[in-house]
């Protein structure tokens, strides 16, 4: 039986409409379609949605990354909302602290209390910075400035996986020796995180391996450095005008 399709009116017969690709079985939404399909699916789904997105940024991260660039986009969460969803759960863990930021940082206390209060704007801030590098750094790929942006967002969000992992252990011990030993594996962690990731992405561009592997340690390191600098700059913010 032909009918037309809800969202583009295209006369069709089959399940999915070959116009524009909606299934063709929509219906209204209700509580139990809202919760049972669009949120359980949406974020618990290892075939598509959030989870299935982090489990690819941490088996496959440049190869992941770039098929989303090319084209490959239907199973992956949205990168933007992904980022929100994280700084969500974090901010939640977050709250059964055992011990407080600034007795772990102590050199840290200005950056906490902006943070406390725009933490989107602080960690989305140094994306356009992170895409302006590796634009640079990596122009021979011929990659536009919004798609680096692109890229960057998703490589912030297996960063801010590591952010959301201390703040787990933070939730589990107050011992601040071993938390700040734990912070210091995260950041090794995060700096191989970055090249393996950029390593991954930028290998189908004809870069001689030595010429990609030095410029994969320098996008990284200036990443690190990028993010300390944007965070020493903010803390001074922070104790001067936030109290």
């Amino acid at each position: 039986m032909n009918h037309n399709c809800l969202n583009c009116n295209y006369e069709t017969n089959k399940n999915y409409c070959s116009n524009c690709g909606q299934k063709t079985s929509t219906h209204r939404y209700s509580l139990q379609h809202f919760f049972a399909h669009d949120f359980i699916h949406g974020i618990f789904h290892f075939d598509s949605g959030f989870l299935f997105t982090i489990k690819e940024l941490f088996t496959r991260p440049g190869h992941s990354v770039r098929e989303f660039i090319q084209g490959k986009r239907a199973k992956h969460f949205n990168y933007f909302t992904a980022v929100i969803l994280l700084l969500t759960i974090t901010y939640f863990v977050s709250k059964w602290a055992k011990v407080e930021l600034t007795e772990v940082f102590t050199s840290s206390v200005g950056l906490s209390r902006v943070i406390k209060d725009y933490v989107k704007l602080t960690t989305l801030i140094t994306v356009p910075i992170y895409a302006l590098f590796s634009y640079l750094i990596f122009k021979k790929t011929k990659q536009n400035y919004t798609e680096n942006i692109v890229i960057n967002m998703f490589l912030l969000v297996g960063m801010l996986v590591f952010r959301l992992t201390l703040h787990v252990v933070i939730a589990l011990t107050s011992n601040i020796e071993a938390i700040n030993v734990i912070n210091l594996a995260l950041g090794i962690i995060t700096y191989a995180y970055i090249s393996i990731f950029s390593y991954q992405y930028f290998s189908a561009f004809e870069y001689p391996k030595g010429v990609l592997i030095r410029k994969v340690l320098l996008f990284s390191l200036l990443i690190l450095s990028i993010k300390q600098g944007i965070n020493f700059l903010i803390n001074e913010i922070g104790i001067q005008y936030f109290h």
